[in-house]
């Protein structure tokens, strides 16, 4: 049986960067740390590793759905978030656009893209139809795409 270390080791940075990707704020932190403090306390037992990886995005996920949805987030005003540091502009560009996005579809661009799962694993995780996931996947590239371009032509003032 793996450490409770090990696991943390392991997943933190899939954890972090998906409650980021969904929250783009500090709440982020709030997140990745209950996702753990729930992994502690239940003390599930896996299959396999792609079992306790799936658990623990789908606990991500609701945890962040949880934030989203608290009627105390709703009546607060967040203070700014600090700026991550990038190398080059484009990247910073690219983080204000997926900021802009609705957190359905920075979910599905994020464990499409950075946690390299397939459609049909994003939809059984989700708890959607593939064609949903699919259908959300291209509409958050289209808008991704508009909000790129629209910062594109207004930095450059065309």
């Amino acid at each position: 049986m793996e450490s409770i270390e090990d696991v943390i080791s392991r997943y933190q940075t899939m954890v972090y960067r998906l409650a980021y990707a969904n929250l783009r704020s500090s709440y982020a932190d709030d997140v990745f740390q209950e996702v753990f403090l729930r992994y502690i306390k239940k003390a599930p037992s896996f299959e396999n590793e792609e079992h306790r990886k799936a658990w623990l995005i789908r606990v991500t996920v609701n945890c962040c759905r949880k934030v989203t949805g608290s009627a105390w987030l709703r009546r607060t005003v967040p203070l700014e978030d600090h700026d991550l540091p990038y190398e080059m502009p484009e990247e910073w560009a690219l983080e204000e656009s997926l900021r802009k996005l609705p957190q359905n579809y920075r979910t599905v661009l994020h464990l499409f893209y950075y946690e390299d799962l397939p459609v049909n694993e994003i939809a059984q995780l989700l708890k959607r139809k593939p064609s949903t996931v699919r259908t959300q996947l291209t509409r958050a590239r289209q808008l991704l795409e508009k909000e790129l371009r629209e910062e594109y032509c207004h930095e450059r003032n065309i």
